[in-house]
């Protein structure tokens, strides 16, 4: 079990509860830091990425902004507050939910929240998982963009219809698109969306990540995932790559190595958390961008974030 499974003493499973972990572009200077403070559970999981990352809560608390941003900081750094977020709700008495999803490098915080992976080894594979999705195209040769008001089959026919690597990376909510690719690929498949209706905003990104392109990193990051233990998870994770839930432990490491360059399916995973039961979503870690995404996709489903010891109290309240 993991720091964070470990922590695992409040009531008993909630079958209508799921928690949801963010990926990258959530992350905040002083993240996690309140949990660090309030809750004891917390602060072992947290010191414990410490010793796996020197310096890794310093970055977190103090920055600078912009060594935060960079990929294989901002990776582990959101897989530990993910984490300690999850130890605290435990800790504080929140249910153990019943399934759980995580964007992107956030389905590594689902593993670990559920216990199929330490958080030393969950540290240390997004450290290397970012390194290796930024080596993997030189900066400036990629892109990404959101695609707003156009459906998904019209962006990824224009995707289709583009000359060069363009393609479909994140699925975030009816109306929300993200594409990912070669720069000058992506800037023609954006004036080709334009003039079809779509509102598209280019993404401040240091990668072109969920594409093709990043198969060197997947390739890369294979060795890694086979040289680690996943256990079988304590509650149902659905995975981005299938939008369904993972079979066994031991399929995870494919599963992590086809995310690298598949779209994050996140429509249909929240779609397939609810239909395992879920109708309350806590959302475990830094920001809300989730919490907002669910809003979308579901209106009838009830989504709260726990990105501070003052949000983790008024959820508990809100729930008791």
């Amino acid at each position: 079990m993991s720091a964070a499974a470990g922590s695992a003493t409040g009531p008993a499973t909630d079958p209508t509860l799921a928690a949801v972990f963010p990926g990258q572009g959530s992350q905040s200077l002083g993240m996690a830091r309140d949990f660090y403070d309030a809750s004891p559970a917390a602060r072992a999981l947290l010191d414990e990425a410490e010793r796996t990352l020197p310096g890794l809560l310093e970055l977190m608390w103090h920055g600078p902004a912009e060594a935060l941003q960079l990929t294989a900081n901002q990776q582990p750094a959101l897989v530990a507050a993910g984490a300690a977020a999850f130890a605290a709700w435990r800790e504080a008495g929140g249910r153990l939910p019943a399934c759980a999803a995580g964007h992107s490098l956030g389905e590594y915080t689902a593993h670990v929240a559920a216990g199929s992976l330490s958080i030393a080894d969950a540290l240390r594979l997004v450290r290397a998982r970012g390194s290796y999705m930024q080596a993997a195209v030189p900066e400036g040769e990629g892109a990404m963009a959101a695609v707003m008001k156009l459906d998904a089959a019209a962006i990824r026919n224009a995707c289709e219809h583009t000359e060069g690597v363009v393609e479909v990376a994140n699925l975030n909510a009816p109306g929300q698109t993200v594409i990912s690719g070669a720069a000058a690929a992506v800037a023609a498949a954006s004036e080709r969306l334009k003039a079809q209706g779509g509102r598209v905003v280019p993404l401040k990104v240091s990668a072109p990540f969920h594409c093709s392109l990043m198969r060197p990193a997947a390739d890369r990051l294979a060795g890694d995932l086979s040289r680690v233990s996943f256990g079988e998870p304590a509650f149902a994770i659905v995975c981005n790559v299938t939008a369904d839930v993972l079979q066994s432990g031991a399929d995870a490491p494919g599963l992590l190595r086809r995310q690298v360059t598949s779209p994050v399916r996140w429509v249909e995973s929240v779609r397939s958390l609810r239909a395992l039961g879920a109708r309350r979503f806590v959302e475990l870690g830094a920001g809300k961008v989730l919490t907002a995404l669910i809003g979308r996709i579901d209106p009838e489903a009830e989504a709260r974030a726990v990105s501070d010891v003052a949000g983790l109290r008024e959820t508990l309240e809100a729930w008791a």
